[in-house]
């Protein structure tokens, strides 16, 4: 009778559910069963007096999580993604890892360092101790896939070069994926305008910025697509589209742009919405000269497209910045860039969606930590260039 009861107990232990989300519904049944078992195993033992003590070992397992034991057998690799202990247990125990799932999360639970288990894919062995699994998990040895890290505000052009060198793709192979922004992801409403300016898809802005852990012998393909997925989530997080046609009443596409542009010139995060508003206030007010930003990022950007050397805004030209066959200029030019000009990070699209209030319709930076200084005339902004002078900025 007992070996059928041990043979009930390990099919429930095998796979676990996530008894760390406690719930006042979903547990009823499962509190139930275990009252009753108890029940049951304690009847037997006073029935059966001395003879059922000597039992007491294999009645003990029926409360006990079935673990393996030892350091295991044939190696493994498994791909962990983000998620509770539960979910990775359950992973493991797939992979016949570990035997159960509720082993693997007493196991991490009695680890310091249990619950700085990260997502990857490593290198394990088949039926270990749980105890065994989780100190092979937390051993970056047994790692294969490392993290690769995309600053905020790179380009495109930029990424593929970090991409490639961390995972061996050629760049042109990841050039070739970006062709197509949809297929890798992007939903064709992002690149809905109400500017009137013509419509330019790309992938610019939709590689969120990030660190990820791929996963090994994946193509270019599936890379940016891990990217993109990541932009969504931040996106839906924040609620983009909805405050962009709610709250600032253009595109969602815009307001990306905006935030690329906010990025490239700010030397801080704290400058980043007070840039942003000064983007908005000279593009949809009526107190600038012209309904035209003037930075200077845009043409660092196409250079950077097209293979040139970038510069300084010192070293620019009036006729680099107003140059007619630069489709990214924002002198003697209205509106924004027909693209976003690089991959904005959480900080820029929060600051691009809720920018401070302000009439500021100048900026530039006043010291080496890139510190900018706002002004709502141009005689204080020519006050703000003297500083920035005085300081060896400009």
């Amino acid at each position: 009778m007992i070996d059928e009861l041990d043979l009930a107990f390990d099919e429930q232990i095998e796979r676990g559910k996530p008894r760390h989300r406690r719930s006042s519904r979903g547990g009823k049944g499962g509190a139930g069963k275990s009252t009753v078992a108890f029940l049951m195993v304690f009847i037997l033992l006073g029935v059966l007096g001395v003879g059922g003590y000597l039992g007491y070992e294999k009645i003990k397992g029926f409360f006990t999580a079935a673990d393996y034991d030892g350091a295991g057998t044939d190696q493994v690799d498994v791909a962990l993604k983000e998620g509770s202990l539960t979910e990775v247990g359950n992973t493991l125990v797939e992979a016949d890892v570990v035997k159960s799932t509720a082993a693997f999360i007493d196991a991490a639970e009695e680890n310091p360092r249990g619950k700085n288990i990260q997502p990857g894919t490593y290198k394990l062995r088949k039926q270990m101790s749980a105890k065994n699994a989780v100190a092979m998990l937390l051993d970056p040895k047994a790692r294969i896939t490392k993290g690769v890290t995309i600053p905020e505000g790179k380009t495109s052009v930029e990424i593929y070069a970090i991409l490639s060198k961390a995972t061996g793709v050629p760049v042109k192979d990841f050039q070739a994926a970006a062709k197509d922004p949809e297929a890798l992801g992007v939903p064709d409403f992002w690149f809905n305008r109400t500017d009137e300016q013509k419509v330019t898809k790309s992938i610019e802005g939709f590689l969120f910025p990030d660190t990820y852990e791929f996963p090994p012998k994946g193509s270019a393909t599936d890379y940016l697509k891990l990217m993109v997925e990541r932009f969504l989530t931040v996106a839906q997080s924040t609620d983009f589209v909805k405050k962009s046609e709610g709250d600032r009443h253009i595109s969602p596409y815009e307001v990306l742009t905006v935030a690329s542009l906010a990025q490239a010139e700010a030397g801080n995060a704290e400058d980043l919405g007070k840039i942003s508003r000064v983007a908005y206030n000279r593009l949809y007010g009526d107190n600038f000269h012209c309904k035209c930003l003037e930075f200077d990022v845009g043409i660092n950007y196409y250079y950077r497209l097209t293979g040139k050397p970038t510069k300084s805004s010192g070293q620019m030209t009036a006729a680099e910045l107003r140059d007619p066959k630069n489709p990214y200029r924002l002198h003697d030019k209205e509106g924004l860039t027909p693209t976003p000009i690089n991959s904005p990070g959480k900080a820029a699209l929060e600051a691009a969606l809720v920018p401070p209030k302000g009439d500021w319709l100048y900026f530039v930076a006043i010291d080496k930590q890139g510190h900018s200084a706002f002004a709502t005339t141009l005689d204080q902004h020519n006050a703000n260039v003297e500083k920035a002078k005085k300081n060896g900025v400009l």
